[in-house]
């Protein structure tokens, strides 16, 4: 069966019925075009929320600042958006101390730090394999550059 005929045949099983909260996962499909576990995922799969997970995680608590420094070239915006979808997904805590000026720290929940320790494989995996991939890529745009 071809990448495509599996796309159709799982097509439609989360596009018409919407599940509860009660009801199993596997209600869910991110293959399904309407399914709203899809857009969870692409939630995820942001050039940023993964890099703030792992960060959170190898560093423990991190005040914004902090985790700007840690997660190289993220703009506060980009950070700002990135962290309050994180919160409002389950992910991540975010706590305000009473205090002068007042003092916010983020912190992974239970679900984040779940994720997290799924995706720092694929990071470390991603470390020691992006020079095979920059070479790949390198012989890939050479044979197929135009002149």
């Amino acid at each position: 069966m071809t990448t495509e005929e599996v796309t159709r045949a799982r097509a439609g099983q989360c596009e018409e019925q919407r599940p509860t909260e009660g009801q199993a996962a596997q209600a869910f499909d991110v293959f399904a075009r309407l399914c709203p576990s899809r857009e969870v995922f692409a939630e995820l799969a942001d050039k940023w929320s993964l890099l703030i997970l792992m960060s959170l995680a190898a560093c423990g608590p991190q005040r914004f600042s902090e985790l700007q420094r840690g997660v190289g070239g993220v703009s506060r915006k980009m950070l700002t958006q990135s962290l309050r979808n994180l919160e409002r997904s389950g992910l991540v805590l975010r706590t305000v101390f009473p205090e002068t000026p007042p003092r916010v720290v983020y912190d992974l929940l239970p679900l984040g730090r779940e994720l997290a320790e799924l995706v720092a494989p694929l990071g470390q995996w991603t470390e020691r394999r992006a020079g095979q991939m920059m070479a790949a890529r390198q012989e890939f745009d050479a044979a197929h550059a135009e002149g």
